[in-house]
Formats: C-alpha cells, sequence, structure tokens
C-alpha cells in the first residue's frame, strides 16, 4: 500500500533522513506501519537545522515531496499566494493518482488545497485527522472553518473517515471522535496517594507561545505563592516567550519556585509528570491538549482553561480544575478547589481516564481506519 501524508509540518534534511517535530513523527510511523510505501507533501525549512524536539522518520521507503508554505496575512502575501497555491494543487493531484491512502492532516494550509484536490478522488481511501478544535460553535479562522465544512460535506468528501477530538453532536455520519495518546499499556502507572498538604508540583509543557499562555501560568504560580500556598512550577517546553518569561521571573524574584526547563526529553519530562500534583495548560485555544492527558495519565491533577474537548476530558471538573483565562478568577477557582475538593479522588479519576488512551489503543484505532 502507497499512503500519501499531507501535512504542514516543516521538516529538514540531516545525514540522509528526514526529520520533523517529534510527536507528529512518532504518531506518523504508526500510520507508516501499515504502508510499504510512504509520501509525505509537507514543507522543507530553509535550513537543515534538527531542533532538540524533532525525531527522524523511520519508514524504509519514504519519499518528501516539498511544497512551499503560505499565507494570506498580508496584500503581498495573497499575491504570493496566487502563484504558490497553483502549484501545490498540482503537486496534490499528481501524488494522489498513485497513493492507495489519502491522509490528510487538518487544519492547515496545505492541507487546505489538499481538500479541494481530494474531491476528484471520490474512489480512493481517504481519512484526514482535524487537529484543531472542531467544536462547532468556537471562533476560528475562516480557513479553519472552510476545511471543516469541506470535511464533513459527504457529498464533495467521500470514502472519508475524519478524526476529530472529542465527541461532538449532530456530526455527518464520516466524523469519528479519535484521541492521540503518548503512552504504552506497559507505561501504566498504579495510583499512588499525593501528599497535597505541603508543597505543591505544578509542570507546564508546551510551547511557550501566546497561545499556551505560559505567562499566565506563571502568574497563577505567583499569585498562589502570595496567598501562602507552598508551590513550585516546572516549566519544560520553548518559544518566543522564553526570554520574556525568564525577565519575568527574575524582576519579580520568582526564581525559587518557577524553573524554565526548555525543551526536555520524554524521560525527564515523564518523570516530572510522575513526581508533580497539578498539570497547568491554559490555552487560548487547543485540538487535543496533549500535555493534560499526559499529566492525567501519572495522576497529576490538571489545570485547564474550558477550551475544544478539555471539558469532556475532566469529566465536567469531575476529574480536573476548569479556569476561566483570567488571572483572579482563576486562583479563586483553585483555591476553593484546594480547601474543598477531594483531591485525592480527583487525581484518581483523572489517571484512570487517561490510562484508557494509550499507544496500543491507538494503534489499533489507526489499523481499522487503514484496512477498512
Amino acid at each position: 500500500m502507497k499512503l500519501a501524508i499531507f501535512t504542514l509540518v516543516q521538516h529538514s534534511f540531516k545525514d540522509s533522513q528526514y526529520y520533523a517535530y517529534a510527536p507528529y513523527v512518532n504518531e506518523m510511523t504508526l500510520w507508516g506501519n501499515y504502508a510499504d510505501e510512504l509520501i509525505i507533501i509537507g514543507v522543507k525549512k530553509v535550513t537543515n537545522e534538527v531542533d532538540e524536539i524533532d525525531s527522524a522518520y523511520k519508514h524504509s521507503h519514504l519519499e518528501f515531496i516539498p511544497v512551499p508554505n503560505f499565507n494570506v496575512l498580508g496584500i503581498i502575501d495573497v499575491f504570493k499566494t496566487l502563484f504558490k497555491t497553483p502549484y501545490i494543487f498540482f503537486k496534490c493531484i499528481q501524488v494522489m493518482r498513485q497513493a492507495d491512502h489519502i491522509h490528510l492532516r487538518c487544519p492547515a494550509n496545505v492541507s487546505l488545497v489538499a481538500c479541494f484536490a481530494q474531491i476528484l478522488f471520490p474512489n480512493k481511501k481517504k481519512s484526514a485527522k482535524y487537529a484543531g478544535n472542531w467544536d462547532p460553535n468556537s471562533q476560528q479562522p475562516w480557513s479553519y472553518r472552510l476545511q471543516k465544512a469541506i470535511l464533513r460535506n459527504t457529498f464533495l468528501t467521500r470514502n472519508m473517515q475524519v478524526l476529530v477530538y472529542g465527541e461532538w453532536p449532530n456530526q455527518t455520519k464520516n466524523i469519528k471522535p479519535f484521541i492521540t495518546a503518548t503512552y504504552y499499556d506497559s507505561e501504566k502507572i498504579t495510583y499512588h496517594v499525593k501528599d497535597y498538604s505541603k508543597k505543591l508540583n505544578f509542570v507546564f509543557a508546551g510551547m511557550l507561545v501566546e497561545g499556551k499562555r505560559p505567562m499566565l501560568a506563571v502568574q497563577i504560580i505567583e499569585a498562589l505563592h502570595e496567598n501562602g500556598i507552598p508551590v513550585v512550577l516546572d516549566i519544560f517546553g520553548d518559544g518566543p516567550l522564553m526570554l520574556e518569561l525568564q525577565d519575568y521571573v527574575k524582576s519579580n524574584h520568582l526564581e525559587s519556585i518557577v524553573f524554565l526547563h526548555g525543551n526536555q526529553d520524554k524521560p525527564m519530562i515523564k518523570a516530572a509528570l510522575i513526581a508533580a500534583h497539578f498539570c497547568i495548560l491554559p490555552s487560548k485555544s487547543e485540538g487535543w491538549p496533549k500535555a493534560v492527558a499526559e499529566g492525567m495519565f501519572f495522576g497529576c491533577i490538571p489545570i485547564s482553561t474550558n477550551v475544544s474537548c478539555v471539558k469532556w476530558m475532566l469529566g465536567n471538573g469531575a476529574r480536573g480544575i476548569l479556569i476561566e483565562p483570567e488571572l483572579d478568577a482563576a486562583v479563586a477557582k483553585i483555591i476553593s478547589t484546594l480547601n474543598k475538593a477531594d483531591l485525592d479522588t480527583m487525581a484518581k479519576a483523572a489517571l484512570e481516564w487517561s490510562q484508557n488512551y494509550t499507544l496500543d489503543r491507538f494503534e489499533e484505532a489507526i489499523m481499522d481506519v487503514m484496512e477498512r
């Protein structure tokens, strides 16, 4: 079987191997297990620099076809897009014609073009993973809404399973709930009672970008500290806000309670989550908040804003703390929960729920999509 994957993930080439963001590559490895040949249609980095969080594809028959990135944020960008889009569309048609299974990674600019191209292949086996927020009531860019509209239109999009995060009412028959996983059955741990009467350990894991609101996480910890609650926050990840966070921690004398570790490998983050009491991710928007699910897997009580499928993940507050994206309200909700809730019961419920979604089960779901 020849599997063609259309993605906006940026790739680099080094030592005869293609590299990309490790969690994405790990998932593509699972999809690639059911294909003899793998064709990746994506964006190549300007340089071949490999980041710490990148990983190499392991498929023995992989072909990478680079296409230009584009956006419509300004007048000049719009004109550039008018020239780039026909080329990308032609490449999509070219690859789809030879593929046995077409797989779109949405939402993204490349996959938007591929959404239109796949209409010309109604009899091909197809799947799409919508990694963004599928909530029909959420405010999203027009390009995201357009991709969602095409994907759920069973006349334009035929013979395709569309995999989305969470369960949503009134969906077309091709929309399937789907959960991404990080850990295997063999990595499950039994629940151990944690001591919430002493210092409370929090973990933030994610890109240091505006959308993840890492500054709000730091300010929440600062406010809890000022309220006399012994806390410490470990931040794992890197991004454009790193310097701003470092300056804030230093200027507000938070060096003893907030630690910026940068990008770290999976074993280190796993060890931190096992030791932590809470994981915190006050995002503006999410598809599948992987960091939340990972923390829950090891009995961390998640603290998150109510975006995408988070409310469903947290059992409407039974296995986590839903906060508003406003500092005082968020701190008040956390303090109230610390004082009133049965934290042990909440943590155990989080662990038991998340451990239902392992890579073993994830791979079974992928196999079902590929071999149907």
